[in-house]
């Protein structure tokens, strides 16, 4: 599940750097941005059936890919 997700995710930031650094600050290093964000959420559940509501969406919880990825799979498993 981690591969897909951030397979996703490294479509939406356009860039491979989401695979190989867990600990990149996708917001700091502005490669994730409030339109790329609901980009990602519309894509994640498109393609994983994980619904993200951007109301209960937090920035802090996918500060990085690793914490993304967390995030998501604590979503799927609920």
């Amino acid at each position: 599940m981690k591969d897909k997700i951030l397979d996703v995710l490294a479509s939406i930031a356009e860039t491979e750097e989401v695979r190989t650094q867990p600990n990149l600050a996708l917001y700091e290093l502005q490669i994730l941005d409030s339109m790329k964000t609901v980009e990602l959420i519309v894509a994640l559940g498109q393609e994983l059936g994980v619904e993200v509501s951007p109301a209960e969406f937090e920035r802090e919880a996918w500060a990085t890919p690793a914490l993304l990825v967390a995030d998501v799979e604590r979503r799927l498993a609920s």
